[in-house]
């Protein structure tokens, strides 16, 4: 009886394992095929990331979130050298917790997305476009990337900000010692060799397309290592000397990422939809305004339904309660890429319809 519950017991494993081995293979399937598409398109990718450093609308979005960044930042700061109940103890939810950054948030994605289509369809550029030897989704993915890059940059100035907040002090490196430590540091150096394989010019396109590859593996699997890694209490390869807890910030990062990919994914598909480019920003805000309604309206905390409902599409109780305090709730981050991929492929399918006009 007891060698029949041990092989019933271990069955359930291996067909789990079985099933994520099988999913792993198809997601890298999938990858693989999405990056060589993203290659023969790159000409594409680089001119819509280098649109926005020619647009003046950019550059006024750019000074205005850093400028209001940057009162958040002096007044967090504030904060954590003021003694007593006035204090913070998370200085990520200081800062990005208020109702004054998820006003300015509400605004970024529907202008940086609100040219992608709109500006395309008005000046009859589209069409020329479609005619291009490219797929319908390599069009749809490049435009979502180039905007979506701009976005990263929108955010790295405020790096500077991290060691006034976190008391930060320097690193310390060990050796490591840890099967997950192993598989961060693998990611890390597979992420490095596909970074330097894409800077030689004379070099041929597989090779280039391998790099490509070693880059989105060695993301995919440096983050799964180093959440598992830095989450344990044991000893870390690199560990900040900081007064604060760093790692809600790298949560906090992870999701302003995460959520401005699900909120560009929104501009782009209204982008798509509409001629003039204001209509296509308004309508973008309209939508994103249902997501980002608890960062100017409060409601109690009773938890019931509705606050749980609410809570549930509500980014800015998302950052206030999860993300801030350096938790990574699944709930947000399936809301997040659920949509994003949602929206994407409805983009592709209104590009499509165009061609049956």
């Amino acid at each position: 009886m007891q060698e029949i519950a041990m092989v019933q017991s271990a069955t359930p494993s291996v067909l789990a394992k079985v099933v994520a081995l099988a999913l792993g293979g198809v997601l890298v399937f999938v990858a693989s095929y999405l990056v060589h598409g993203l290659y023969n398109a790159r000409t594409l990718l680089r001119r819509e990331f280098s649109a926005y450093f020619l647009s003046p609308i950019a550059y006024v979005l750019f000074v205005v979130f850093l400028a209001v960044t940057g009162y958040l930042f002096n007044r967090t700061f504030d904060l954590l050298t003021t003694a007593g109940p006035k204090g913070t103890e998370f200085p990520m939810q200081a800062m990005f917790a208020d109702e004054r950054f998820w006003l300015v948030f509400l605004f970024i994605p529907p202008i940086l997305t609100m040219r992608l289509f709109a500006e395309e369809r008005s000046t009859g550029t589209l069409e020329m476009l479609m005619t291009a030897p490219l797929m319908d989704w390599q069009v749809v993915l490049c435009k979502y990337l180039g905007c979506l890059a701009f976005y990263v940059v929108l955010w790295l100035p405020t790096l500077a900000y991290l060691p006034a907040l976190l008391g930060w002090h320097g690193f310390e490196f060990h050796a490591p010692s840890s099967i997950s430590s192993i598989v961060f540091l693998i990611g890390l150096i597979v992420f490095a060799l596909g970074l330097v394989l894409q800077f030689p010019v004379n070099l041929e396109p597989t090779t280039r397309l391998s790099g490509l590859v070693m880059i989105l593996a060695g993301i995919v699997v440096g983050v799964l290592g180093g959440m598992r890694h830095f989450q344990s209490d044991g000893v870390h390869i690199i560990d900040f000397q900081s007064e604060i807890d760093p790692f809600p910030v790298l949560s906090t990062y992870l999701g302003m990422f995460l959520a401005g990919a699900m909120f560009l994914s929104i501009g782009i598909l209204v982008s798509s939809l509409v001629k003039d480019q204001m209509v296509s920003a308004l309508i973008a805000m309209g939508l994103s305004l249902l997501f980002l309604v608890a960062g100017f309206w409060r409601p109690e905390q009773d938890g019931g339904l509705f606050y749980r409902t609410l809570y549930f599409f509500s980014v800015p109780l998302h950052f206030e309660r999860s993300f801030t305090r350096g938790i990574f709730d699944t709930r947000p981050i399936i809301l997040y890429v659920s949509t994003a991929f949602f929206c994407l492929f409805l983009t592709v399918r209104s590009l499509e319809s165009r061609r049956w006009r």
